[in-house]
């Protein structure tokens, strides 16, 4: 499943910063980065779960936001892109 994480993290304090921090790198760990705070994460079930429990596990519920929303499938009818594109498609085949 293709899926979209959002997150905003109050980066007022150092605790704040270092929270942002582990959540990029979680993101990261799964998908791409599309924006500062926008990942695409192409994803399984179980690790669409380990995903949110890793998440869950860096932001602080209190003060953060983080959204994640599944995409119509395939993305290529669902999605419109303008400007700048330094995603990569997870369908094609890797070229090394």
């Amino acid at each position: 499943m293709q899926i979209l994480v959002t997150y905003d993290v109050a980066t007022e304090k150092d605790d704040g910063k270092r929270r942002l921090r582990k959540v990029a790198q979680v993101c990261k760990n799964f998908g791409q980065r599309v924006q500062k705070s926008v990942f695409e994460c192409l994803v399984n079930q179980a690790e669409y779960e380990q995903l949110i429990r890793e998440l869950l596990h860096c932001i602080n519920e209190k003060e953060d936001n983080l959204r994640i929303y599944r995409l119509r499938e395939p993305k290529s009818e669902y999605c419109q892109h303008y400007g700048v594109n330094p995603s990569v498609n997870f369908e094609d085949p890797l070229l090394v």
